[in-house]
């Protein structure tokens, strides 16, 4: 009886654990101090912040997620150059505040990025249409997106002659 239900238990955490990989926006988590977190983890590391904007609701938005943590060149170019945060906008949690902040981003839609420099700073809000191929995400135009914000894109040491 107690190994039968140490199964029920194993897979209902197994369950638990699946659903919440494929929510990864959190309606309860706190906008402000997610971004805080962020921005000192980037400022440590020498990275910037990479703010994807939407809702478990968005399927483009699941979509996006999707793509850039499973494509192995994008995910390892977003580890190498940016700490990234999911902030959530839904029914639940809209957010309000800080996307008035960013200045409105979700006039673009959803999935939306707001690039942040390491210092807070905003420094790029992004409509993701242009990183679209087909019914989905092109590698290559998200290789080439994060390339250009990336903090190494925005030294100006790397521009002197």
């Amino acid at each position: 009886m107690k190994t039968i239900l140490t199964i029920i238990l194993s897979l209902t955490i197994t369950l638990v654990s699946a659903q919440n990989s494929n929510k990864p926006y959190d309606p309860q988590r706190d906008a402000k101090q997610q971004i805080a977190q962020a921005v000192t983890k980037a400022k440590e590391e020498g990275k910037h912040v990479f703010l994807q904007i939407g809702g478990n609701w968005c399927s483009w938005c699941l979509m996006m997620h999707n793509f850039y943590t499973t494509n192995t060149k994008v995910d390892s170019l977003m580890q190498a150059d940016y700490v990234t945060e999911m902030i959530n906008y839904s029914k639940e949690n809209r957010n309000s505040e800080i996307l008035q902040e960013f200045g409105f981003p979700q006039r673009f839609g959803f999935p939306v990025i707001v690039i942040l420099d390491a210092n807070g700073n905003q420094i790029h809000t992004q409509n993701t249409v242009c990183l679209e191929e087909g019914h989905g995400y092109s590698e290559k135009h998200f290789l080439e997106f994060l390339k250009n914000w990336s903090p190494a894109a925005l030294d100006p040491a790397n521009y002197k002659k």
